[in-house]
């Protein structure tokens, strides 16, 4: 069996049972909460309406 990351074989037991090396897997984890340079963001303005324009809140049931 083989790192799904880096395709080296895996060796220890515990690396076979988690299907990823501990190298891996580490760097993995530093990148878990970081957003690709790719990505695209969305930031929401707090002092917005909560409105959509042109339709009255009562025609808005969700």
């Amino acid at each position: 069996m083989n790192c799904p990351v880096c395709n080296r074989p895996l060796k220890s037991p515990k690396s076979i049972s988690k299907g990823i090396g501990p190298v891996c897997e580490r760097k993995l984890e530093k990148l878990k909460d970081k957003a690709d340079e790719d990505q695209l963001k969305m930031e929401l303005d707090i002092n917005a309406k909560n409105e959509l324009q042109g339709v009255s809140q009562k025609e808005t049931t969700f």
